[in-house]
């Protein structure tokens, strides 16, 4: 099987600006958005969005896959500015964000099954890089989980009444040994 050409660079212009229009419809009106209006809000025909996204399906993935590599880029933008501790906490408290902001775009592409495993590996391994990171500098407990850590921040996220308790419940996790 041979990978897919590269697009022109018209084409991908066009791409990206219906995915930040997309992104931004999407947070302003909810998933269910008409898709005319990402077309109307990107400045491109629905011919050309539908050439791209032929589905909503297909859009919501593209959006929410961009979501989940912005997020694990950060981590690397971290991992240069801060100490390896900060780094983790920083990027839990992105994880934390993204979970309240991006939950409705995870949902709606339910039928995306082999990307949401892509897509929780990669947020996975982006938080085991940074984990283990802060474990070698012994800013936290040796025997901390990724995973227990990540569902952690995730019972967090779900039980906070406001963002302000969620930032106040993630400052209280014991991050040393």
């Amino acid at each position: 099987m041979t990978s897919p050409r590269p697009l022109r660079a018209d084409a991908q212009r066009n791409r990206d600006l219906l995915l930040a229009a997309a992104a931004r419809v999407f947070a302003e009106r909810g998933t269910d958005a008409p898709l005319d209006d990402v077309a109307r809000s990107a400045g491109v025909g629905n011919a050309t969005m539908y050439r791209h996204f032929p589905t909503r399906s297909d859009l919501l993935a593209a959006v929410y896959a961009d979501e989940v590599a912005h997020l694990c880029t950060r981590a690397e933008e971290l991992r240069q500015s801060e100490s390896p501790q900060e780094a983790l906490h920083e990027w839990l408290r992105l994880f934390m964000d993204h979970i309240t902001t991006k939950r409705d775009l995870a949902l709606a592409a339910t039928d995306q099954t082999a990307l949401h495993a892509e897509w929780h590996r990669s947020m996975l391994d982006t938080a085991s890089g940074l984990l283990d990171e802060a474990k070698r500098a012994g800013a936290v407990r040796a025997d901390l989980d990724v995973r227990d850590l990540l569902t952690l921040v995730r019972g967090i996220t779900l039980a906070a009444t406001d963002q302000a308790q969620a930032e106040r419940l993630l400052s209280l996790v014991s991050w040393g040994g």
